[in-house]
């Protein structure tokens, strides 16, 4: 696990270009230039949404040609606004994108919409707010994060019995589908009458995870659950626990179904998550952006949300 997240961490800031090279042939300049953009490659779920858009964008070659860009870690807001900036001297075509903040990145946003690029967001929604102040209209394609994350705090709830103890993992606290994940897992608490002794966040990072985690166990050792807002927290909070001396009495739950979190549901560590299929959602995305390109639709007329599945994974 090291090793992959070492070579992931590698590739962070490595532009992936697809198809032919930007000047190199007439034919390929003609072909409109799509740009993903997404949160930290290290997190191997971003990892397998950029290996879908290369797919996607090989079986399509003669449509479009495709930069994929990560940032090093979940939070630098800063790198992925400094990469959105040099997608636009690209003079890309259309942006997709998976903002690592919900309201930082609506004005870099919107310079990329007012110099004529198609902007589609993807994975985390824009906070809707931020785009009415801008005056700017962005689809969103993604899943119902709320929805998902009581699908996977429901399966928890049906092993905990009221009064019971459990902590929430959030992941980066000012972004929206972090904020929608945490509320899914309290709806399902409340619904069993669980105690929801804190709610922190581990930044998405396992690293992070793991800390939080082991505090919670530490300030609450009647601790019977924690809910964590993606796999990679629960990566950690499943060390976390085994570091306690807590396996088996402490349920762990996560949510993206990468395939480091696979064996763990096969042996009980990790009790369920949620597929909310990475490769498609970057594709769904592609789509959308290569539909008004050919279509010559206007930013304001794109359609305000696409919706993509999300699954219950347990063992």
């Amino acid at each position: 696990m090291n090793t992959r997240r070492s070579t992931l961490k590698s590739l962070a800031l490595i532009a992936v270009a697809v198809a032919l090279p930007f000047g190199s042939a007439s034919a390929a300049d003609a072909k409109p230039k799509v740009a993903l953009v997404m949160k930290s490659l290290a997190n191997e779920f971003f990892q397998t949404m950029q290996d879908g858009a290369k797919a996607h964008q090989k079986q399509h070659a003669a449509q479009y040609t495709l930069i994929a860009n990560g940032i090093k870690d979940e939070t630098d807001t800063a790198a992925q606004i400094k990469i959105i900036q040099q997608m636009m001297v690209e003079k890309v075509d259309a942006l997709v994108l998976a903002p690592a903040d919900s309201k930082a990145l609506v004005p870099v946003v919107k310079e990329a919409i007012d110099k004529g690029i198609i902007v589609v967001n993807i994975d985390n929604k824009l906070d809707d707010a931020a785009l009415k102040e801008k005056g700017i209209v962005v689809p969103f394609v993604g899943p119902d994060n709320r929805a998902g994350a009581k699908l996977v705090g429901d399966y928890l709830a049906k092993q905990l019995k009221a009064g019971d103890k459990v902590g929430i993992l959030e992941g980066v606290s000012t972004t929206t589908n972090a904020q929608q994940r945490t509320a899914g897992f309290q709806d399902a608490m409340k619904a069993v009458g669980a105690n929801v002794v804190g709610v922190q966040s581990g930044q998405w990072e396992m690293d992070k995870g793991n800390m939080v985690a082991s505090a919670m166990l530490r300030e609450h050792p009647d601790l019977t659950a924690l809910l964590c807002g993606n796999d990679n927290m629960a990566l950690g909070a499943v060390a976390a626990v085994k570091t306690a001396g807590k396996a088996g009495k402490v349920k762990v739950v996560g949510y993206d179904n990468i395939s480091a979190i696979k064996p763990m549901l096969a042996d009980g560590r990790v009790l369920a998550t949620a597929d909310q299929f990475a490769a498609q959602q970057a594709v769904f995305g592609i789509e959308t952006a290569l539909k008004a390109i050919a279509a010559k639709t206007p930013q304001k007329d794109l359609p305000g949300t696409v919706q993509t599945p999300v699954k219950l994974i347990t063992k």
